[in-house]
Parts: C-alpha cells; sequence; structure tokens
C-alpha cells in the first residue's frame, strides 16, 4: 500500500497550519483547519475532488474577521485518513461530514463548496436538515450527458481498482513542471506559487489520487439530479466563463433546475476562480450572507 502524505514532512508546507487539528472518529482520523470566533455566524467550506483545505487559502481568513470558519480535507483526500472506499460516494460522505460536524459541535449556518463540493452541500441539505444558504464555485452538477453517464464512472472505477494507476499519474506528476502544466490544462486557471506547490504534493501522491478517482467512480449526479427541485436553501451558482471542467452553460443547466438559485458569471477566469481572486469570493460569500442570515439576536 502507498504511503499516506505525512503532515510532518509533506504538511509543513500547508497554508494555515497553525489553524489545522485532527478529528479521530471511529477508524477515520480527519483533518480540518478552524479559524474564527464563537458566537459568530458559521461558514462550513468544502473542496472539490483532488484537492484538500488549502484550497481556501486566500478565503478562510478573511472570512474569520466575521465567522466562525471550517474546512476539512474530505474522505480519502491529502490529510484525513481512514475511510472505506465507499465513503467516497455523495450520499456516505455527506454522512461522514455530518458525523464530523456533530463531533466539532460545528452547526454550520451557510456552506460553500467548490465543484464537486457543491453538490456535497446539496446533499447535506438534501438529506440533514440544513436550511441555510448554500454558495457553489464552479459547482460540478450536471452529469454527464447520456451514455458518458455510464462510462467516465465506469473508468474511474477501472482505474481505482488497478493498484498501479495512481502510482503512474503520480509519478508523471513529479517530473518538472508537470503537475503545474496539468493543473493549468484541466482548469484554465493561473494560481499562486503556494497553491502550485500543495496541489503539487497531492498529484504526487498515489493514495491521494486513489482517493480521487474512488470519489469519481462512486459520485451519484443523476441521483441528485432528480432531487433538485427538492432544494429550499437559497443557493448562489458563481461560475467562471473560462472554467476548462465545467461549461458554464452546465452550470445555467444545473441553474434552471434549482428553483431558489442565482446564477453569478465572473468573466476571464478558470475552474479555480476562488482561487485565482479569493478577495471577489470573499466579498461575495460576505453579500449573499449578509442577504441570506438572519441577524444574530
Amino acid at each position: 500500500m502507498s504511503a499516506a502524505l505525512d503532515w510532518n514532512r509533506q504538511g509543513q508546507i500547508w497554508p494555515h497550519r497553525e489553524a489545522s487539528s485532527f478529528v479521530r472518529i471511529g477508524s477515520a482520523n480527519w483533518h480540518v483547519q478552524r479559524m474564527g470566533d464563537a458566537g459568530t455566524p458559521r461558514i462550513l467550506l468544502l473542496h472539490g475532488t483532488g484537492a484538500s483545505v488549502h484550497s481556501w487559502r486566500g478565503i478562510m481568513p478573511a472570512l474569520a474577521n466575521d465567522f466562525e470558519v471550517l474546512a476539512c480535507d474530505l474522505p480519502r483526500h491529502a490529510f484525513t485518513h481512514g475511510h472505506l472506499p465507499d465513503d467516497t460516494s455523495l450520499l456516505r460522505m455527506a454522512r461522514a461530514i455530518r458525523r464530523l460536524l456533530d463531533n466539532t459541535a460545528f452547526e454550520p449556518d451557510m456552506i460553500v463548496g467548490h465543484s464537486a463540493g457543491a453538490a456535497l452541500a446539496l446533499q447535506i441539505a438534501l438529506d440533514h436538515g440544513f436550511r441555510g444558504p448554500i454558495i457553489g464555485f464552479n459547482s460540478a452538477l450536471r452529469p454527464f450527458p447520456g451514455l458518458a453517464a455510464q462510462v467516465f464512472p465506469a473508468i474511474a472505477k477501472v482505474l481505482f481498482v488497478n493498484p498501479f494507476v495512481p502510482r503512474i499519474f503520480s509519478a508523471a506528476a513529479s517530473f518538472g513542471g508537470e503537475a503545474d502544466r496539468f493543473l493549468y490544462k484541466s482548469t484554465n486557471s493561473r494560481i499562486d506559487a503556494e497553491g502550485l506547490a500543495c496541489y503539487s504534493a497531492l498529484l504526487k501522491n498515489p493514495r491521494h489520487t486513489k482517493g480521487a478517482l474512488a470519489m469519481m467512480a462512486n459520485w451519484d449526479l443523476p441521483t441528485l439530479r432528480t432531487r433538485m427541485d427538492e432544494v429550499v436553501n437559497p443557493v448562489l451558482l458563481v461560475h467562471s466563463t473560462d472554467d476548462a471542467a465545467i461549461p458554464l452553460d452546465w452550470a445555467k443547466e444545473a441553474h434552471s433546475w434549482l428553483p431558489t438559485s442565482r446564477l453569478e458569471v465572473l468573466k476571464g477566469l478558470g475552474h479555480l476562480a476562488h482561487e485565482e481572486v479569493p478577495e471577489h469570493a470573499v466579498r461575495l460569500i460576505r453579500a449573499f450572507a449578509a442577504e441570506t442570515l438572519a441577524p444574530a439576536d
């Protein structure tokens, strides 16, 4: 079995390391970051497939001035270990997040998700009674069309069960600037050196890449699609015109399925827009919070 990322080695470069802690729940050991003061409105941040808490490095400290903020590495991602492969399904991951929130006594007032993290936020709302506002940055909500809906998860399953694939993928990412080139080609985003270093460390680790493949193999967006009209939460979808991973047209289609959603379009940015312009992402989060969260008594 490949070695997990070591918090005392690779973790030395992780942004806001001082805000990190580890939460043991059963066999799982969660890596979480928490900032802000108790008694302020609470925001849960959920990263996308293949990422980690570092995705929120430019957003968490700014939000912590007025909110209490919690971010976690999702099951089998980065420094979170001990979950079963099946725990990477949409339903079971939502359930695992709910257990984490209960264990940390963190009841969110708002959930902000990026890419697959937005789908996870909606699943938590549908299955676990969350009724607060949801923001999705470059949300991965639309199932692949037609036959691709069956083909792509099937390919991910094949790659996941092949023990050589994550190693080959990670080895390829370790040569020169290959990780940087892969990230740009797949997202069309230019991000800072700190973020690139974290993504490079993740891509080089076979256990992390296998976790991302497991998430792709188990992600059931078609079922979520059938329930989107049940969502009662205020939803803000923020999507980029130049997203290489998820076309803007797909975001517009998902917006039409959510009866309480609004769509905000960001021009000239890619899939990692919240990392490209974190200050603008913070402004959008603050504005939506001011509009949708009830003032404290």
